[in-house]
């Protein structure tokens, strides 16, 4: 009945649009496994609801933690343990919350690393002597020293006015001992741009701000909190925001301030190149190890430190630089020095974060549902696991548990030759290193086919009790059983982690691969439309192609670059290849030109077929208005295959900070 799941099926709140008729018949579970199978893309918003309704609770998230609220419950007998999460530092705030209380002079605080074992114990007897503050940070560093920190604060007698405080990230091996005997908090990096902003605007104090009487600088301070905030949330997005989680922190901002300070020192003229070289390459910069990553940086480097943003006038806030809009509309930026203006501006932003804040595109909510629902659904299953499942072989345990895998693969090979295929291993002397190459991608297929069905088959019989259980059935069976791929797989192809996805990839591949041979050997293969996702190894693939140019063009390797063409054919290219199944995160295209998504867009859209090849350099000169866009092997980013070149106009800018990226279709 179309008409009874329309409103559910287009709705952007789904979980609430459940027709009345059916939500009356199914438990509240088995609506949440109904959105999981039709609506993936609400699945984190459903299992929200469904855990607070279940626990009964109006919102899971706690109120932000207060540092002074905290200090009215702590004793000087027992310790403070902060509990941080990558990229949150409570260390300012509580320097700041000793300068209240006891006086700076008073605080004291050691990073603890190599060396500093002694000066900790010493300086912890004094501030117990003396009645001071005293925090210890990062002790998850040195986890072996920490009972002898035990035994020194059961010995201790200190003064009412001495507080010690730890800073940890979570580790395994944290004395349970110390945890019992500490008040334990956690400490998260405050959530959402709004939050994050009045964070560093309450850690400055007027005077950093009002420094000198200048509102340029002043402005200047504005847009780097801007931009810490923008760089930290957009971590919310991972892996359209950035492929990985980066640990930006207070001292990031802490050093970026220095800069913007010194720089405005004495009346000179300012440097904004010194920004942008300092902040890419030493400090934010310095913590991303991927490329497409350091251009979105770049991209906002341009785009928020620039002269042409800041002056003594309000005018020109809201224009766009290379079609981005600079801040988002509410926002004019002050002309004064006054640390309140700035922190109304502030205020006037929403609660909520809007994709736009960050130049992703509107329906980037629907990608981090996805991704968000995926994770969780992973820990669930580690929560799920029996700790012993793997240690000791339970018949009836391992049968229950690794049938669906086991009746997964014999219903996969039904039909095929696949595992009983003799090949044999491929020849040195082919003449084309493409032919050569899908040889091989066959051959390999085949035998990890084979190897897959041998392990396979010696874990059945083991569970029916036809052979004994060796070890390699039983680290097999212990990964199988914690839902991972097992590591002999893994080393011979890396494909995705869960075992039945593995198991699918493979066979599908290797099924397709034999077509690439039956193609190859009546030399059809270049004219024929290709999906790169049907090969293990698509990299080999083009590398393979440009080995075959370099021979029919007599020329080196070296000499060539790829090229890529959404029209016609590459004229200049002597041998090219023409891809289909391509698909696009982040926009739209339909092989002219790029265009933006809208909140009801599919967060994947597929792509026309595009022309690979490679030319040499001198006729490599690609048209203007064109950006690259990484063509990853997978949605989760991991591999990249190549670039690609698509054409956007003058605003790269705006593509690159919607995290724009092409993917191999997903089999």
């Amino acid at each position: 009945d179309s008409g009874l799941w329309l409103s559910f099926m287009q709705s952007s709140q789904c979980e609430q649009e459940i027709p009345v008729s059916i939500s009356k018949k199914i438990s509240l579970f088995q609506q949440l496994l109904l959105v999981q199978a039709v609506r993936p893309d609400r699945l984190q918003s459903a299992m929200t609801a469904f855990a607070s309704q279940a626990l009964g609770m109006k919102e899971l998230s706690p109120p932000p933690l207060n540092l002074r609220r905290l200090y009215a419950e702590t004793m000087e007998w027992e310790p403070v343990l902060i509990i941080i999460s990558p990229g949150a530092d409570p260390s300012q705030e509580l320097a700041e919350l000793a300068a209240e209380s006891i006086g700076r002079d008073n605080y004291h605080e050691i990073s603890m690393g190599q060396g500093q074992a002694d000066v900790a114990l010493a300086t912890l007897r004094e501030c117990s002597r003396n009645g001071d503050w005293l925090c210890l940070k990062n002790l998850h560093l040195v986890t072996a020293w920490l009972p002898l920190l035990e035994k020194e604060l059961n010995a201790l007698r200190p003064k009412a006015s001495f507080r010690l405080w730890l800073t940890a990230e979570v580790h395994p091996r944290f004395p349970p001992i110390l945890l019992q005997s500490s008040l334990k908090i956690t400490y998260e990096a405050p959530p959402g741009l709004k939050k994050n902003l009045l964070r560093t605007y309450e850690s400055w104090t007027p005077e950093q701000i009002s420094k000198g009487g200048d509102v340029v600088r002043a402005q200047s301070l504005f847009c780097l909190a801007w931009f810490h905030a923008v760089c930290q949330e957009r971590r919310n997005y991972i892996p359209q925001g950035w492929t990985k989680f980066y640990e930006f922190s207070l001292s990031d901002l802490r050093a970026g301030f220095e800069i913007i300070d010194r720089l405005f020192e004495g009346g000179k003229v300012f440097q904004w190149e010194f920004v942008h070289g300092l902040l890419e390459n030493a400090i934010y910069g310095g913590r991303i190890d991927n490329p497409s990553d350091l251009r979105i940086l770049r991209s906002y480097l341009e785009q928020f430190f620039s002269a042409r943003l800041l002056s003594s006038s309000s005018t020109g806030q809201r224009k766009s630089m290379g079609g981005v809009r600079i801040f988002p509309s509410q926002i004019s930026l002050p002309t004064s020095c006054s640390i309140l203006d700035y922190r109304s501006v502030i205020e006037n932003l929403p609660e909520d974060d809007r994709p736009a804040f960050f130049g992703l595109p509107a329906n980037i909510e629907r990608s981090s549902q996805r991704i968000i629902s995926s994770q969780v659904i992973s820990q669930l299953r580690i929560l799920s696991r029996s700790v012993a499942a793997g240690s000791k072989f339970d018949r009836e345990l391992w049968s229950n548990s690794l049938s669906p895998i086991l009746n997964l693969w014999k219903k996969l090979n039904q039909g095929s030759a696949l595992v009983h295929q003799k090949v044999d291993p491929p020849t040195e002397g082919q003449s084309s290193p493409i032919l050569s190459f899908i040889v091989l991608e066959q051959f390999n297929a085949i035998r990890l086919v084979q190897s897959i069905h041998q392990s396979l088959a010696a874990l059945s019989k083991v569970i029916r009790g036809t052979q004994l259980l060796t070890p390699e059935v039983q680290k097999l069976a212990a990964a199988l059983l914690n839902q991972e791929c097992p590591l002999t797989w893994q080393n011979k192809w890396e494909g995705p982690e869960e075992p039945m996805q593995y198991l699918r990839a493979v066979v599908t591949r290797a099924l397709a691969i034999q077509s690439w041979v039956e193609r190859s050997s009546r030399q059809a293969l270049l004219s024929d439309l290709l999906d790169l996702s049907e090969l293990f190894h698509p990299d080999t693939f083009l590398n393979a192609l440009r080995q075959e140019t370099a021979r029919s063009m007599g020329c080196s390797m070296d000499s060539l670059v790829f090229v890529s063409s959404w029209k016609t054919s590459i004229a200049q290219a002597k041998l090219q290849v023409k891809v289909g199944g391509l698909q696009l995160e982040g926009c739209r295209f339909d092989g002219v030109h790029l265009s933006e998504n809208q909140h009801d867009s599919p967060s994947v859209s597929a792509v026309p077929p595009c022309c690979m090849a490679w030319v040499p350099q001198t006729s490599a000169a690609g048209p203007d208005g064109s950006i690259w866009l990484p063509l990853y092997s997978s949605s989760e980013r991991v591999k990249v295959v190549t670039h690609i070149s698509l054409p956007c106009g003058a605003n790269s800018n705006q593509w690159i900070q919607t995290g724009a990226a092409l993917f191999l279709k997903q089999q």
